[in-house]
């Protein structure tokens, strides 16, 4: 019963999983945190790593990547979904986010997946974007998944409905090719979505009921935000990150901590440059417990 991207969990306690029979549907289970990261140190670390790569600078999106990765690769349950009523947990851990070829009305969106490693860090990250983004950003590049529906809606729409019907059945019983699908960014372990790059503030991003994807990240626009420290409000440098998860793959105390850890990791960002699959110090997991 296992799929070619996720192993079946037999053994799940009770209420996982008699869950998915009582709400089936993940947009059914969606729920919603907002986070505010202070972005001093990320911006002092960010002029140290430009000043030695000149060429392809370093970001802001780059480190929030590299975060989320870390944060999958290190609490096991966000690895998990829900598919058939089953849960899974993934083989991989993988990120995919659209991007924009043109800031135009009319400017094409290519989608873009990232398989990552477990050794991986910071590095690996912007070198691994910056490959990608460089081959997306050609207007005549088309990525398999556009390629694969701009096919279908080629056909007579006699024929592409039924097809499209049927390849919708077989997604929903976890039948479907991979071909199809390795490259769907509904699919990956998240999808990130940076707002903040085209102006907009933070904001959720609904989940889907097709596909695998059990948690989002919308990345708002970046700016001075109020901060009490010390009795006073003091305005820094900041995002806010808006997530929304299944909360059928974990409780509420779990995503907190993940989310904590997440920002634990951006407002110390040297933490970045370890491997994803590093484990955190007991100093480190004592600031997170205090937050």
């Amino acid at each position: 019963m296992d799929r070619f991207d996720a192993k079946y969990l037999k053994d799940c306690d009770s209420m996982h999983f008699i869950m998915p029979f009582m709400f089936p549907d993940r947009c059914d289970n969606q729920t919603y945190f907002t986070f505010q990261i202070d972005l001093t140190n990320l911006n002092e670390f960010l002029k140290k790593k430009n000043a030695e790569n000149p060429d392809y600078k370093y970001n802001m999106f780059q480190c929030i990547v590299t975060g989320v990765l870390k944060i999958v690769t290190l609490r096991s349950k966000l690895s998990l979904f829900i598919h058939d009523r089953k849960m899974y947990r993934r083989n991989e851990v993988s990120a995919a986010f659209t991007v924009k070829q043109e800031f135009a009305d009319n400017g094409g969106e290519v989608l873009a997946f990232i398989h990552s490693k477990p050794e991986w860090n910071i590095d690996d990250v912007h070198n691994e974007l910056r490959r990608q983004l460089l081959k997306l950003k050609n207007k005549s590049y088309v990525d398999e998944s556009t390629g694969f529906m701009d096919k279908f809606n080629k056909l007579p729409k006699f024929i592409s409905r039924p097809v499209l019907r049927f390849v919708c059945w077989l997604e929903k019983h976890s039948w479907i090719p991979k071909a199809l699908v390795e490259t769907d960014p509904y699919h990956s372990s998240v999808v990130l979505a940076n707002l903040g790059s085209i102006g907009l503030p933070d904001g959720y991003h609904h989940l889907t009921n097709w596909g695998t994807t059990s948690m989002f990240v919308v990345i708002g626009q970046s700016g001075k935000m109020p901060f009490f420290e010390n009795e006073q409000v003091v305005f820094k440098d900041a995002v806010k990150l808006g997530f929304t998860v299944d909360e059928r793959i974990a409780d509420g105390y779990y995503f907190s901590k993940s989310i904590k850890m997440l920002k634990l990791f951006l407002e110390n960002p040297e933490l970045l440059e370890r491997p994803l699959n590093e484990k955190l110090s007991d100093e480190l997991w004592a600031k997170i417990n205090m937050k």
